[in-house]
């Protein structure tokens, strides 16, 4: 401790002080996100209905080829299904990683890469655009077909163009949290006195 003008001061508490202050939002939250990197056993079992939410909704979509409702048009050839299919697929896998290895910061790199892909594939369907939304609901019981009846092909596109935007701003935030994440765990635990 050292004296100033009748004032005593503790070096430390000031450089302490200074840190924090300095500290940027997002170096906040990636300290903050590296406590919380493990996931605790029921986020672990939301995982894993994620995957079955989305087997459940391949398994929609695959049911529309099936019974050949209308909703696929003779534009969905085989290069507009693989794309569809496996970017859907893909969804699967993030959630997949989190449930077995319980760890947030690991999943981010296939959020990544997923993001990366839907961007890609909506795009693309975007421009071929191979349904017709008149036919969505056809696959459900009549009873819930107004869940999804207001889905029209404007609407549809419009809610494309938004994935569009959205999809790589997530991956570049994403991309950035992943970093600061991995660096925040790298360091060593800090000692209580």
């Amino acid at each position: 401790m050292r004296l100033i003008s009748g004032q005593t001061f503790a070096k430390d508490e000031i450089i302490l002080g200074e840190t924090k202050a300095t500290k940027n939002w997002f170096a906040r939250r990636a300290e903050a996100e590296a406590k919380r990197d493990a996931i605790p056993y029921s986020e672990r079992v939301g995982n894993v209905v994620a995957v079955v939410a989305i087997i459940l909704v391949i398994l929609y979509f695959v049911a529309h080829q099936i019974w050949s409702t209308g909703f696929f048009t003779s534009k969905f050839d085989t290069l507009e299904m693989s794309l569809f299919y496996g970017s859907i697929m893909f969804g699967i896998v993030t959630p997949f990683f989190r449930a077995l290895f319980g760890r947030k910061n690991l999943a981010r790199l296939f959020e990544i890469f997923g993001s990366v892909l839907f961007t890609v594939v909506l795009a693309w369907l975007f421009m071929v655009f191979p349904f017709d939304f008149a036919y969505f609901a056809d696959v459900l019981p009549s009873f819930l077909r107004f869940l999804l009846q207001w889905i029209s092909n404007d609407i549809a596109r419009v809610l494309m163009v938004l994935g569009i935007i959205v999809a790589p701003i997530m991956a570049t935030y994403t991309a950035v949290l992943y970093v600061f994440v991995r660096k925040e765990l790298s360091k060593p635990a800090l000692k209580s006195n």
